[in-house]
């Protein structure tokens, strides 16, 4: 199926964006976590968010949620790692699937653009985003495996099923993976070496780890290695008041867009956002 939009994301400005292509009767798919906004699940209290007055985040997020089910629309929870441009819109890799949509709304909230030397440059040649996608290519071999949140514990177990060694580092201290062919946090990363293809990773103290592929999985990939071409001023994507990006048919809404990070900002661009891609859709009819 080809559908009118893809949204990344399921903070404030992903939900205003979708309820208002939901009333243009736009087909939406709509990608994130069904818990919504970490960020604003952790708000202690709202003080400034127009016709709700000192509310908390949880109960935010539930009213957020009622009004998602009473529209009817749905959440997609599969991460999406990759995003390419095509003549029809755009072709974005969730897990293993791969999805078609005209348009695209970038809702990713603030992402840092860092990550690991050698990371971006060995992108798709022993680096991977996506565990499903990629793993099969790694029987009986060792691969590094970087999960940065626990929630992702499970592609680790998968990997781990597949390969003869996994080097697993995480960024906190309670992680549940435990196998035999499994060394936890054997040092931090520093960089991801290797020339044409990942062939090991550095660790912080100098060392040295030889490995046939990298994994790195994280709550968010950076926009900049989401969608290639896109452009990035600093950790924000570039957008005019339209919502648009440099990229035909890609907009992009809330944090990821730069300051002020607030629920009123995140909104009001989810909505403009909105009203732009039904008019983008428009004019595509009409080609």
């Amino acid at each position: 199926m080809r559908y009118d939009v893809a949204i990344i994301g399921t903070g404030p400005a992903a939900i205003s964006a979708a309820l208002t292509l939901k009333l243009h009767n736009k087909t939406i798919l709509w990608f994130g976590s069904k818990k919504l906004s970490p960020k604003v699940e952790l708000s202690e209290r709202i003080a400034n968010y127009p016709g709700v007055a000192m509310v908390t985040g949880p109960e935010l997020n539930r009213l957020y949620r009622e009004q998602i089910e009473q529209a009817g629309l749905e959440i997609t929870e599969r991460q999406v790692t990759n995003i390419a441009s095509t003549r029809r819109g755009f072709m974005l890799q969730g897990g293993d699937e791969i999805y078609d949509a005209k348009t695209v709304l970038l809702c990713t909230g603030a992402v840092s653009p860092k990550g690991f030397p050698g990371e971006a440059e060995l992108l798709g040649h022993g680096v991977s985003y996506c565990a499903t996608c990629d793993g099969f290519l790694y029987p009986g071999k060792t691969i590094a495996v970087y999960c940065g949140a626990k929630e992702f514990e499970h592609e680790a177990e998968y990997l781990a099923e597949i390969a003869a060694k996994v080097y697993l580092f995480t960024p906190y201290a309670d992680c549940g993976v435990k196998r035999e062919n499994v060394i936890l946090n054997p040092g931090k990363i520093r960089a991801i070496l290797g020339d044409s293809a990942a062939e090991g990773v550095e660790l912080q103290d100098g060392t040295r780890l030889d490995v046939d592929g990298v994994f790195v999985i994280r709550p968010a990939v950076a926009p900049g290695r989401l969608l290639r071409g896109l452009e990035i001023d600093g950790a924000n994507i570039v957008v005019n008041r339209r919502m648009e990006t440099n990229k035909p048919g890609c907009y992009a809404a809330g944090d990821c867009t730069g300051r002020p990070y607030q629920l009123a900002k995140a909104v009001g661009e989810g909505n403009v956002a909105a009203h732009s891609i039904v008019e983008y859709l428009s004019q595509l009819e009409c080609k």
